[in-house]
């Protein structure tokens, strides 16, 4: 028996915000790793997460807009982050990351 059927639901959701959140103080812990970088390796990122974020709370009738989603994953307005936080990307991660596009998560709406 799967331990998502012993489950009832407002636990499981509890368990998932909870990973959720942890998940996002990890990649807090480790600014130093670039969306970029993020993307290449495992086709998504911190914008994909917000994006994502933005869509679940828009199903939910809760409107946001990407700046407000987008703080609400990095902790921060996302400018001051850019500002703080990321580099230029080298030629090469630009070229993985054309490369790996059809790989990258979906971030439409309906997902």
């Amino acid at each position: 028996m799967s331990l998502d059927n012993t489950l009832d639901d407002a636990t499981r959701t509890e368990i998932e915000a909870a990973a959720f959140r942890r998940l996002l103080e990890h990649l807090g812990k480790y600014p130093e790793v670039q969306n970029i970088e993020l993307m290449n390796l495992a086709f998504f990122c911190r914008n994909c997460i917000a994006k994502w974020y933005r869509a679940e709370a828009q199903q939910r009738g809760v409107e946001m807009d990407y700046d407000q989603a987008r703080e609400a994953i990095y902790g921060m307005p996302y400018g001051e982050w850019k500002e703080r936080y990321q580099t230029e990307a080298s030629a090469e991660k630009q070229q993985q990351f054309e490369a790996t596009k059809p790989f990258h998560a979906d971030t439409s709406a309906g997902n």
